[in-house]
């Protein structure tokens, strides 16, 4: 009889930055230092993202994310690193990135695998932006430099102004998966009472329940505009340029419409050229 062979799993492997990417030219220009901390912050949410929307057993998937949890409870605790966490130990000990910031990315995509999200109210979707977007927004900041009070404002409204632009984006590939991120409130005030995913999203109405979410998104922006005023110029660098893409991929959306079919909008890599050009330049 043969000896059966168990093998632990073997860690996920890192998806490559794609040199093309929002996230790329954004960080680009920061110095070598805070660029490298940013890209192993990226490769870490890309990895518990792809856990979350990759498809499988939730189960498995769960035990995935608790396994980075207990992988970054090693690392905290002054265990040592696993392959999960060792490109993350530096940029930890020299910017003072927080566990709880980690473990708040993680629970936002927990959301997403422990059921399908279909039209949370306010509250939720509030939560769910803070845990997948503005917590990435409280690591980053301490890399880029930008002091705690304004880096957590900044944090807070730019972190949701990003993932509700996203979410409006992602309409059709969400729904493909039986997501809808759009809040029950702006559905029902839109008249919509409808909760099949693929009905909602080909209600004529639609528009008026986006134009909502729309509404909310811009006013982040303006508050994420008005708090990276107060900052040291340079610190700001790389989210002034997420924030000036992300605000014209809002608009190109809005003037787009929400009629189905809806084509595709992305981010315009002109408009991330001047981007670059107006804040990148300090």
């Amino acid at each position: 009889m043969n000896e059966i062979e168990i093998k632990r799993p073997a860690s996920p492997p890192r998806r490559p930055i794609a040199r093309g990417s929002s996230f790329y030219l954004a960080m680009r220009i920061l110095p070598p230092e805070r660029r490298r901390a940013m890209y192993e912050v990226y490769a870490f949410c890309r990895a518990v993202d792809d856990i979350a929307d990759d498809g499988g057993p939730r189960a498995a998937r769960i035990a995935m994310l608790d396994r980075w949890r207990g992988d970054l409870a090693r690392l905290y605790a002054g265990q040592g690193t696993t392959p999960l966490t060792e490109g993350l130990a530096d940029p930890v000990a020299k910017f003072g990135l927080k566990q709880e910031d980690f473990l708040a990315v993680i629970a936002g995509m927990e959301m997403d695998v422990k059921r399908n999200i279909q039209a949370p109210d306010w509250e939720a979707l509030d939560l769910y932006c803070d845990r997948v977007a503005s917590a990435v927004g409280r690591l980053s900041v301490r890399i880029f430099g930008i002091d705690d009070e304004k880096g957590r404002l900044l944090s807070h409204h730019l972190g949701r102004a990003l993932q509700m632009t996203n979410i409006l984006r992602d309409l059709d590939q969400d729904g493909a998966m039986g997501r809808l991120y759009l809040p029950k409130e702006v559905l029902a005030n839109a008249g919509i009472a409808d909760r099949d995913v693929g009905k909602v999203l080909a209600n004529p109405r639609l528009a008026e329940a986006c134009g909502a979410l729309a509404v909310r998104a811009r006013r982040h922006f303006a508050e994420a505009s008005a708090v990276m005023k107060r900052c040291d110029r340079k610190s700001v660098r790389s989210p002034r340029i997420m924030a000036s893409v992300y605000r014209a991929l809002l608009e190109k959306l809005v003037k787009r419409g929400w009629t189905a079919p809806r084509v595709d909008v992305r981010p315009s890599k002109l408009q991330f050229l001047w981007a670059v050009l107006l804040y990148g330049i300090v």
